[in-house]
């Protein structure tokens, strides 16, 4: 297990169920993510949850963004809250942070970055979905803000495993630490 201290913050990202519901066999995300969160609650480090969240009819998306143009489409039938709903089996607790972001990563759009520093947090836990998506734009932002970052890869996933393990195996290595859950947990 990494050293923990009053310094780190687990951030739990995009684990809302109308996302994971893109992703096939999310169940073992899930179970890898609380672990994770049994451990960070234990051992009294920071949890954060950063989720994507919009307001009615979607102002926030312009249509030059292809990707969240596209994502508008499949989500107009669905209330802004329900977008917004975190997975019920991975609920935030008393104490727990919810951070609402509106792009991709999760310092875009939020006020992630003041909550940080305000509480001298330094070290980032990173999980969540999807791996090329939050995960990835938050560890390079992360990373030019001067975090010391570690990643729990299987509590991470894609919807493209290749392009995960791409993710996980060459870009992040070196750039912060790669771990499993049963790494960090034990």
């Amino acid at each position: 297990m990494t050293k923990l201290s009053p310094s780190t913050a687990l951030l739990v990202m995009d684990m809302q169920s109308v996302i994971l519901n893109f992703l096939p066999n999310h169940e073992s995300t899930l179970h890898n993510v609380a672990k994770c969160l049994k451990k960070a609650r234990e051992e009294k480090i920071q949890v954060i949850y950063v989720r994507l969240g919009f307001r009615d009819s979607f102002p926030e998306i312009s249509p030059k963004n292809k990707s969240f143009s596209s994502f508008k489409k499949h989500l107009s039938t669905i209330s802004p809250e329900e977008i917004s709903q975190i997975h019920p089996s991975i609920l935030p607790f008393p104490g727990d942070i919810v951070v609402t972001k509106k792009r991709i990563s999760a310092f875009s759009g939020s006020d992630l970055d003041m909550i940080l520093r305000s509480l001298d947090i330094d070290h980032l836990i990173l999980s969540g979905v999807a791996t090329s998506g939050v995960v990835l734009c938050t560890f390079l932002e992360a990373m030019d803000k001067d975090y010391e970052l570690t990643v729990i890869a299987d509590a991470c996933q894609d919807k493209d495993k290749d392009l995960h393990h791409v993710v996980m195996g060459k870009l992040f290595p070196g750039r912060g630490n790669i771990m499993t859950t049963k790494e960090w947990v034990d």
